[in-house]
Order: structure tokens, then C-alpha cells, then sequence
């Protein structure tokens, strides 16, 4: 019984002992979840207040910068207003400038209202008084004195009008006079070329027409071999001692008159000569062409060209245009283009490269199809001229629009040096339509009798009818056929106008 009891107090005294080692478990593990769940806690406020720094530093952020942009903007506004104001000012100013120069006008404008008033008033006045003193004096009616008067007026008019004329006249031929002096003077300053007739022919001068049979040879084997030789045609007619060369390439007809003089003076005249002479001349010929281009390019100071090009220019030498040698024109083209370029601004070395080289096409022409300025254009191209000098050779003669200052200077600089006086030979057709023209526009007019076109077309002598045209009606045509010649005519230099009146009385004494 007492092992029972004592195993009950043992069991109740192991439970208690169990129930309080629960109860201090329990509130230890409460106590760590409550420390935990604290720092938890203390975790999560620190976060907030993290996030909560850093919300209210970007929302800073965000302030100043829509405060910047409002700044900026407003500046902007401020100086676009400030911009407004100082136009709305200039314009006010100007508008006030407009105000007072149209009072100060309307005022002078007034004035000479007033002015003309008076005038009139004291003209007025005075016709009054010249018609009673000529109503006193001559016993005339109102009628008889007007009339008078406006015939004394209208007579007074019109010798002022011919005084004015006649000064005018005399005022104008002096300043002619000068600017044809100063255009005479530059022109002779600027150059004196000496220009050839274009010909496809050369004569070359015998010693005697016997030389004739020794250049044809037997049977005809030394004309053919020297025309087999140097590709002309020699024609042998009954010019006395002379042989004509023909050819349409001038440096072939070169080549063959210089080999036939040279045959000419030494006499021997045979195949194998002919040969050898006309090969020695070939390469003469083909020096001097080297030494014409070089000389060309140096006087037209152009460097840098390639040797083909300078082959060509040399070519040029022999060729003409309208009387005109090819090779002098194209330096005086260069000439010309560069002095332009240099006033306008332009550069220079195009323009007078292409100057120099605008009619290479022209040595050539005669072996290639097409323009010379294009066939030109092309041989720059090709010979690596830069595409400036290129379109201004193309552009020359319109066969290109000129895009560029530098093609419009090559090609007023070409119409200079072909058109100005002494150039260029006129054809003879040409020659007379001009003067048949300037005839023409002469007599077209009321009251002429005659008209001659006289110094190679430079004056024109009118004769007109006496009864019909007086001295002041004289002037007046002589103007009217000027007007009319430089409205309708194209001439170089200048035409003088003559008119001629006279009255002829004639009486027979018997």
C-alpha cells in the first residue's frame, strides 16, 4: 500500500514536474516569437521610413524640375513678348517716319499748288493786259489778238525746242566723239593681231612653168606620189607659176606646201624625194605645233596642261575662222574670260583655262561627227580637265545651258574677241543685205528722196524733201533713223545719221 502511494507521488510529482517544464517552454518560444515578430516590425518601420525618404526626395526632384521648365518657358514667353514689343516699336517708328515725310510732301505738294496758282494768276494777268495793250495798239478784236499771241508762242516754242535740240545734238556728238576715242585707244592697246583670210586652199609660187612638168612628173608618178604622201589634192591649172593645194585639213595643206616649196628649190622632184621631204617637213610641222602650244599656253598663262592638249592647241595655229586665226583667238578669249573673272569674282584659272581650250574642238572637227564644242568638252573630259572647265567649253556656242559664272564668261568672252570691229571678215552676201538694210530703213520714212549707205555701211546720207521736212523736222528724222536702226538692225561699231536739206532756186538768163 505504501509502494502504491509513494509510486502515486512520484507519478504526480513527475507530472507537475512536466507541466512546468511545458509552461517555461511555452513562454520561452512566446517570448522568441515576440522578439522575432519585434525586429520584424522594427524591419518593416525602417523600410517605410526608407521609402518614405525616397518618395519625398524624387517628388523634390520632380518640383525642380517642372520648376526649371516653367522658368525656361516663361523666359522664352518673356523674350518672344520682348521681341513683339521691339517690332511693334519699329514699326510704330516707321510708321511715324512715313506720317512725317508724307506731311512735309503734302505740305511742298500744297506750296506748289499755291505756287502755280499764283503763277497762273500773274499769267493770266498779264495775257489780259498784253490783249488790251494789243487791242489799244493795233485796233484788233479778242479773236485776232488770240490768235496772234498763240502764234507768237507756238513760234517761240518751237525755236526753244530746236535750241534745246541742237544742244543736245552738239552735246551728244562730243560725248561720241570722246567715248569713240577712248574705245579706239583701248583697242589698240589691248591688241593688235594680224588675221589671215580662211581659205581650204594654199598657192605656192614656181619659179617658172616648166617647174609645173617636173612636178607632175612622168606620166603623172610625182603629183600622185606627193598627193599619196601628204593627203591633199595639188591642182595644176593654167595659173602661170603658180600650183594651188587644197585640202579641208589645214595641217595636211601645211605640211604639203611646205614640202613642194622645199622640192621647188632643190630641184629634185622624184618619188623617193618626195618621200623623204615630205617626212622631214611632217616632223617640222609637228614641232612647230608643239612649240604654237606651248607658246599659247604660256601667253595665256595657263598651266598644267596635258601634252595632248597642247598638240592640239598648236593644230589650232593653222586654222581659221572667218579670217580669224583660231589659235590667237583662244588666247585672247583666255585673256578676255580671266580679266572678267577677275572683276566678277570668279575663279579665274577656270575661265581662262577654259577660255584657252573652248574651240579645241575645231582641230578635230573634220575626222569627228558633232560640234565642236561638244567634240571639245569631250577631249577635256577625257584628258582630265575638271568638270567646270568642262561645261564651260560644252556651254560656249548654247549647244549646253551655261549653269555656271565661269560658262557665261567663256562665252561673252568669245562674242567679245569674234565680235568687236576688225575681227572677223563679213561674207559679201552679208555685206550687202546690211547695206540694203540700212538703205531701207532710211527711206521708209515720209518726206525722203534718197538715201545712200556710204563708208562700208558706217554712215548713211539722207537727201529729203524741202517742201515737206523743215530744219526742226531734219533733226527730228535724223533721231527717228537712228531709234529705228538700233531697234532693228544688228551692226558693229557705230552708224552716223546724216540728213541733208537744201532748197535750190534756178533761173535761166537769156
Amino acid at each position: 500500500m505504501g509502494t502504491i502511494i509513494v509510486a502515486f507521488i512520484v507519478a504526480v510529482l513527475a507530472a507537475a514536474a512536466a507541466a512546468v517544464g511545458t509552461y517555461y517552454y511555452l513562454q520561452h518560444a512566446s517570448r522568441s516569437r515576440l522578439r522575432a515578430t519585434a525586429s520584424e516590425v522594427q524591419r518593416l518601420i525602417e523600410d517605410a521610413e526608407a521609402r518614405q525618404r525616397q518618395i519625398l526626395l524624387e517628388a523634390k526632384d520632380a518640383a525642380l524640375k517642372l520648376r526649371e521648365e516653367l522658368e525656361h518657358e516663361y523666359q522664352q514667353r518673356r523674350r518672344e513678348v520682348e521681341r513683339l514689343e521691339h517690332r511693334l516699336q519699329a514699326k510704330e517708328e516707321q510708321l511715324d517716319r512715313r506720317i512725317e515725310a508724307l506731311e512735309r510732301r503734302e505740305r511742298k505738294i500744297q506750296a506748289r499748288e499755291k505756287e502755280l496758282e499764283e503763277q497762273e494768276a500773274r499769267l493770266t494777268q498779264l495775257e489780259q493786259a498784253k490783249l488790251q495793250e494789243l487791242q489799244r495798239v493795233a485796233q484788233l478784236t479778242l479773236e485776232e489778238a488770240r490768235e496772234l499771241v498763240i502764234q507768237q508762242a507756238s513760234e517761240e516754242a518751237r525755236e526753244a525746242i530746236n535750241r534745246q535740240v541742237r544742244d543736245i545734238e552738239q552735246e551728244i556728238k562730243e560725248s561720241a566723239r570722246q567715248r569713240a576715242q577712248m574705245i579706239l585707244a583701248t583697242t589698240i592697246q589691248r591688241i593688235a593681231s594680224e588675221y589671215v583670210a580662211e581659205n581650204t586652199v594654199a598657192v605656192v609660187p614656181l619659179p617658172n612653168d616648166e617647174m609645173k612638168g617636173r612636178i607632175i612628173g612622168r606620166e603623172g608618178r610625182n603629183i600622185r606620189a606627193l598627193e599619196q604622201a601628204t593627203g591633199v589634192d595639188l591642182i595644176v591649172d593654167d595659173t602661170p607659176e603658180a600650183v594651188t593645194v587644197s585640202s579641208f585639213d589645214p595641217v595636211r595643206r601645211e605640211i604639203a606646201r611646205r614640202a613642194l616649196l622645199k622640192l621647188v628649190q632643190d630641184g629634185r622632184i622624184h618619188p623617193a624625194r618626195i618621200e623623204e621631204v615630205v617626212e622631214k617637213t611632217r616632223q617640222e610641222v609637228e614641232q612647230i605645233i608643239i612649240e604654237e602650244g606651248e607658246r599659247a599656253a604660256m601667253e595665256a598663262n595657263v598651266q598644267g596642261l596635258h601634252p595632248d592638249l597642247i598638240k592640239l592647241l598648236g593644230r589650232l595655229y593653222f586654222r581659221t575662222s572667218y579670217g580669224q586665226n583660231v589659235l590667237q583667238h583662244s588666247i585672247e578669249v583666255s585673256l578676255i574670260a580671266g580679266a572678267l573673272a577677275a572683276e566678277l569674282g570668279a575663279d579665274v584659272n577656270v575661265a581662262k583655262t577654259a577660255g584657252l581650250l573652248h574651240d579645241i574642238g575645231k582641230a578635230v572637227d573634220h575626222e569627228v561627227e558633232g560640234p565642236h564644242a561638244l567634240i571639245g568638252a569631250d577631249i577635256a573630259r577625257r584628258l582630265g580637265r575638271s568638270a567646270k572647265i568642262v561645261h564651260a567649253i560644252a556651254a560656249h556656242h548654247g549647244e549646253e545651258e551655261p549653269k555656271t559664272v565661269e560658262a557665261w564668261i567663256v562665252a561673252a568672252a568669245d562674242a567679245i574677241s569674234g565680235a568687236r570691229p576688225g575681227a572677223r571678215r563679213e561674207m559679201l552676201e552679208a555685206y550687202i543685205k546690211r547695206l540694203e538694210a540700212l538703205e531701207g530703213v532710211a527711206t521708209s520714212f515720209k518726206g525722203v528722196q534718197k538715201a545712200y549707205a556710204i563708208q562700208a555701211g558706217r554712215e548713211v546720207r539722207i537727201l529729203v524733201k524741202p517742201d515737206q521736212i523743215d530744219d526742226y523736222g531734219a533733226i527730228k528724222l535724223a533721231r527717228d533713223v537712228v531709234k529705228k536702226i538700233q531697234d532693228t538692225l544688228d551692226y558693229p561699231g557705230q552708224i552716223k545719221v546724216t540728213v541733208i536739206r537744201e532748197t535750190r532756186a534756178i533761173e535761166y538768163a537769156r
